[in-house]
């Protein structure tokens, strides 16, 4: 899954970028509202964690602007990260249209179970455990199951696994599962995913679940028929 920070204190942006990464997701940051507008219009991006004192525009107008675009990416969750804590101040980041707010200084993983949360709800999951099959996902514990038992993963490995999971019978192309784990300081191109789709297909062996190629498309995670 992949996240903007939208941050100009570069204290902050590190810390954010550094305990993201290391969850698993990734990252890009922006130190504006002018650039984050430049980064979601070529992007695409699972979750916005947005700095409200931001240089130039504000991040309550950047927001307010967001929301009233006709494009996919008004639909983008946002996670307001503020030094900002009086009452008056959630309230108008809610309002207009924030899905959650955190203030400074936080716990980085709380921030990153938030992060989640949000990631799931908007596609459609309600809970921490998502199942295809036999197979079981557990986000807050990073845990992969089978009915034969743990499966070790890769972060990168995880990224595109509960990408394929969260998007089960639907096919995902390349493009996708590449924003999916790469950011951009990240030197990854279409081969990347087939070999990471490679292993994965060995690890997932007996697991009652199949990633399928659908030629010139993508791949499929669907569930095998016994």
């Amino acid at each position: 899954m992949r996240i903007l920070v939208i941050e100009d204190d570069p204290l902050v942006a590190d810390a954010l970028l550094g305990g993201l990464r290391d969850a698993g997701f990734a990252v890009d940051r922006v130190e504006s509202a002018e650039k984050a507008d430049l980064a979601i219009r070529s992007e695409h991006f699972d979750l916005m964690v947005l700095d409200l004192g931001l240089p130039g525009i504000s991040g309550l107008d950047w927001l307010r602007r967001l929301r009233a675009r006709s494009g996919p990416e008004r639909r983008t969750p946002v996670l307001i990260l503020t030094a900002r804590d009086g009452i008056d101040d959630r309230v108008d980041g809610l309002n207009l249209g924030a899905d959650d707010y955190i203030v400074k200084p936080f716990v980085l993983r709380e921030l990153i179970a938030r992060s989640r949360a949000l990631i799931r709800r908007t596609g459609a999951s309600v809970s921490s455990s998502t199942q295809v099959g036999e197979l079981v996902m557990d986000a807050s514990r990073r845990e992969l199951h089978s009915r034969a038992g743990l499966i070790e993963l890769t972060p990168r490995e995880w990224s595109i696994m509960e990408y394929l999971m969260l998007h089960a019978n639907t096919v995902v192309s390349k493009d996708k599962l590449l924003q999916a784990i790469s950011g951009w300081d990240d030197n990854l191109g279409p081969n990347a995913i087939e070999v990471y789709i490679s292993r994965l297909r060995g690890k997932l062996e007996g697991a009652g679940v199949l990633i399928r190629t659908v030629r010139g498309v993508g791949y499929r995670l669907e569930e095998t028929v016994a």
